[in-house]
């Protein structure tokens, strides 16, 4: 049986033994050709023609400086970040594509979904080039704001693409070559992002589009490996609890992912509400379901009664001359408890947010741990690896329990 292997479709723009520098000046002419109307004296690759004929059915113009400011402010960025699920990869896309980068003549780029930058890497000498271009963390590099490009021709087309000097779109970004793989969720499909290495035109090589293809896929391994730890976890949590319920439940991830069930019929997902928290909603095929926290997750119970399951979440903190020990929290729900024992600084954390269930702001935490009001992204990151393991717990905007968590303060001894 003949197996499908995707990296066939791969067709770097430049072959071994091509002269890039000569191919250069044919694309050049193609591309003259191609903007004015003109009789081209060869045909463009077949992604590269139809992402020209995208933007010139747009009304781009390839010779207006693609450079913009229409950058991400640092909190939005941050935010994009969190939400675009590729932080866990980032260090691991860095890593593989380290011999590409090492020489200080390209850019390593990872971007969303929608083609803004989020983060960048490379030495100084090319983040100044790539600076000129408007090349930079919060940037919008999809192929509408910016013509033909590896980010968002790789978006638009959904495959890996090596884009040469004049096949991109814009004159000014004819000094270049880049290179995109997309990186996909493996439980949906669904695309993530891209991953980019860009440098000056002169350094294309015809392995770059294998190698970032791999990497990219590499990444998505990863992220599927580590969906598979984070249900076998909340499995192990779940067991226990579900092994005791009276009547039909299932544990759930945050994105409603099903790590165990009980007497329901098996499914891979429940559709969740957004901005999910504690208490009764109603689930598609459930009906009126009790939601209680998990750690990484939720407990959700086909309901019974018209009464409501509550939530109470005690912080218990170390008391003593020397205030040392760790806060600990515990979850109750009709179901059980379960007890987290927080770090240090998680826990300081926790324990401002009970004293203030009003809610507080990113700058106002800041003030509360290191004395000034300017380290929001700090709290930020915190806050959303709190947000990980408490789940729908704690919300933001601002920070607080979520309505209707019934918040206790105690002392250890209490």
């Amino acid at each position: 049986m003949n197996h499908y292997d995707p990296s066939a479709e791969l067709e770097p723009a430049v072959h071994a033994g091509d002269d890039p520098r000569q191919f250069a000046s044919v694309l050049s002419a193609v591309h003259d050709a191609a903007m004015s109307g003109g009789r081209m004296p060869a045909r463009p690759r077949s992604v590269i023609d139809d992402s020209w004929r995208r933007l010139r059915r747009a009304g781009l113009d390839p010779d207006v400086d693609c450079a913009t400011d229409r950058t991400l402010q640092l909190e939005e960025l941050e935010e994009r970040r969190r939400l675009s699920g590729l932080a866990e990869v980032v260090d691991e896309l860095a890593r593989g594509l380290d011999s590409l980068i090492a020489d200080g003549d390209n850019i390593l780029v990872v971007s969303d979904a929608r083609g803004r930058v989020l983060w960048r890497s490379g030495s100084s000498k090319v983040l100044t080039r790539a600076d000129g271009l408007g090349f930079v963390e919060g940037a919008d590099w999809a192929e509408g704001s910016v013509g033909t490009n590896a980010i968002g021709t790789a978006l638009m087309s959904g495959r890996s693409v090596q884009v040469f000097s004049a096949e991109h779109f814009a004159r000014s970004h004819h000094s270049w070559t880049c290179t995109g793989a997309p990186i996909k969720d493996p439980r949906t499909g669904e695309m993530l992002g891209v991953v980019d290495v860009s440098g000056p035109a002169a350094t294309i090589h015809p392995t770059t589009l294998a190698l970032v293809h791999a990497v990219a896929r590499l990444a998505e391994s990863q992220l599927r490996e580590s969906h598979h730890r984070r249900l076998d976890s909340l499995r192990a949590v779940a067991a226990p609890i579900l092994a005791r319920m009276p009547g039909p439940a299932l544990a759930v991830d945050t994105d409603g992912w099903v790590a165990a069930v009980d007497t329901v019929s098996p499914r891979p997902r429940l559709v969740l509400p957004p901005r999910l928290g504690p208490g009764r909603i109603f689930v598609t095929a459930l009906g009126e379901c009790d939601v209680e926290a998990l750690p990484g997750g939720w407990l959700v119970r086909v309901a019974e009664t018209s009464e409501a399951a509550t939530t109470r979440v005690v912080v218990r903190v170390p008391t003593g001359p020397s205030g040392g020990g760790h806060v600990e929290v515990t979850v109750e729900g009709a179901s059980g408890a379960w007890t987290h024992r927080c770090s240090p600084r998680h826990g300081d954390i926790l324990t401002f947010l009970a004293r203030h269930p009003e809610g507080v702001t990113a700058a106002r935490v800041s003030t509360h741990l290191f004395g000034v009001d300017d380290r929001t992204v700090t709290v930020r990151a915190e806050m959303s690896r709190l947000r990980k393991h408490f789940g729908g717990l704690l919300m933001a905007g601002p920070y607080r329990f979520a309505d209707g968590v019934d918040v206790h303060l105690l002392d250890a001894h209490d």
